[in-house]
């Protein structure tokens, strides 16, 4: 691949805070008032490089199973 792009960052925060208040990917699914779905939830985890929309998308729905108010700079090192 010649594109500089690193898609691959490793894991990432938001696994790290699914797993410390107990939430599986089908939480935020379930959570979600957008077109989220499973894969997008598990490649956030595992450290894919997710577009805007997908990173906001996965927020949103944490926010909402959560309870709490995090930002993208809490889920996302990159």
């Amino acid at each position: 691949m010649t594109d500089k792009t690193e898609l691959d960052l490793g894991p990432q925060p938001i696994g790290g805070i699914m797993t410390e208040r107990n939430l599986k990917p089908h939480d935020l699914v379930a959570a979600s008032t957008q077109q989220l779905t499973h894969k997008m939830v598990s490649r956030a985890a595992k450290g894919r490089r997710l577009t805007i929309n997908a990173q906001l998308k996965v927020l949103n729905a944490l926010n909402a199973a959560s309870g709490q108010n995090y930002s993208l700079k809490d889920l996302f090192s990159y």
